[in-house]
Parts: structure tokens; C-alpha cells; sequence
């Protein structure tokens, strides 16, 4: 079981660094990283509380702040830190690269129209009496959203790769808040100092050069 435990613990540190190392160069896509950290943290909190405010604090401002960060401001050309290129990058994505973010950012901005043609959704909801009651019936769609992605892609690495890369990411992605905070802290300071690009990108990590490099 610890030996179970270590290697889980050394495939989730690995997807941990590939991600950092390959998507996250710019100070202005991790400062936004950052205020997205945060805002999740905040969510989770909520979740508990009030399931639909929580939804709705997940994806118009955290998700929104992290994804604009990904299209906008990480670099694109060639990558000289790690000598690869953005398609290969992109290729080799274990969990969602900006193609799979596409369309899941579709199904969430799509899935709450059917309530414009039916207010139950399917027989789901009670129709909505006044706007507060839409705005969480929406909510609640894109919590089941935001569950379902993660769910989906969980369950489609275990086909793809295996169930521990499957499991691993899902790890990956549900503390990602705590672990970008951590790393990302410094970054706005940073971006204040002109500092726009990281340059300890290649700090902190001896990788075997037989080995394919691997994204998350």
C-alpha cells in the first residue's frame, strides 16, 4: 500500500511539473492562475453552503480567469525551455489542451438553453418564477458541467493511458487551487517588476533525457 502510495504521489508531482513547465511561462497567465487559485478556494467553501453560488463563483471567475490566461497570454511559438513546439505540447496534453477546452467552454456556454424553449429542462426544475430562480437553475447546470468534465476525462484516460493516470489527473486537477497558490504567489509581484515571461521555468526538476516529456 505505501509502495501504491509513493508511486501515485511521484505520477501526480510529475503531471504537477509538466504542466507548470510547458503551459504556464507567462507571469500574466500565472497571476490570473493565481486569482483563479483563489477563487476556487472560495467555491469549494461554498459548495457546501450554497452548491449554485458555488457553480456560478467556479466558472464566471474562476475558470474564466484561467482560461484567459491560457488563450491569450501564454506564449504559442516555440518553446526553447523545453525544445518543443506548441502542436507537440498541445499533442501530448494529458488532460485538456486548448482544442478539448474549446468545446468544453461550448457545452458550458450552450448547456443552459434548452431553459429559453422549456423552463423545467427535461422535467428537471420547477419552472422559474423570477430571474434569481433562472440564474441558479443555471448554476446548477453548469455545477453538473464542471463535475461532468472532469468526470468524462477521468474516466477516458483510464481507456487512453490507464486508470492510475486517470486517477492521478483527477488529483491533479481538484488541488490544483492549493498547489497554484503556492507556486504562483510571487507572479503579480513579479509582472509589477516588468517580468513577463517566467525565467525558472527549468529550476527544480532533473529529468531522464531517455524519457518522452509528458504534459498534464
Amino acid at each position: 500500500m505505501g509502495r501504491i502510495m509513493k508511486d501515485f504521489l511521484e505520477a501526480l508531482r510529475v503531471q504537477r511539473w509538466d504542466d507548470h513547465r510547458y503551459y504556464h511561462h507567462s507571469r500574466i497567465n500565472q497571476s490570473l492562475h493565481l486569482v483563479s487559485a483563489v477563487s476556487f478556494l472560495f467555491a469549494y467553501v461554498m459548495v457546501f453552503k450554497d452548491p449554485a453560488m458555488s457553480a456560478l463563483i467556479g466558472w464566471l471567475l474562476a475558470m474564466t480567469s484561467r482560461q484567459i490566461g491560457h488563450f491569450f497570454f501564454e506564449p504559442k511559438d516555440y518553446d526553447v525551455v523545453n525544445q518543443a513546439t506548441h502542436e507537440y505540447k498541445e499533442e501530448i496534453k494529458v488532460g485538456y489542451n486548448l482544442r478539448r477546452k474549446v468545446v468544453l467552454l461550448a457545452i458550458w456556454a450552450a448547456s443552459p438553453l434548452p431553459l429559453r424553449f422549456d423552463p423545467t429542462y427535461f422535467g428537471i426544475f420547477k419552472p422559474h418564477a423570477n430571474g434569481a430562480e433562472l440564474v441558479r437553475h443555471i448554476a446548477q447546470i453548469w455545477l453538473v458541467v464542471g463535475a461532468g468534465g472532469v468526470l468524462f476525462r477521468t474516466v477516458q484516460l483510464f481507456f487512453l493511458k490507464d486508470i492510475r493516470t486517470g486517477l492521478v489527473w483527477a488529483a491533479k486537477i481538484l488541488t490544483d487551487p492549493f498547489h497554484d497558490i503556492v507556486l504562483y504567489h510571487k507572479a503579480p509581484l513579479c509582472l509589477l517588476q516588468g517580468e513577463l515571461l517566467d525565467p525558472h521555468l527549468s529550476d527544480g526538476y532533473e529529468e531522464d533525457p531517455e524519457e518522452v516529456p509528458r504534459a498534464s
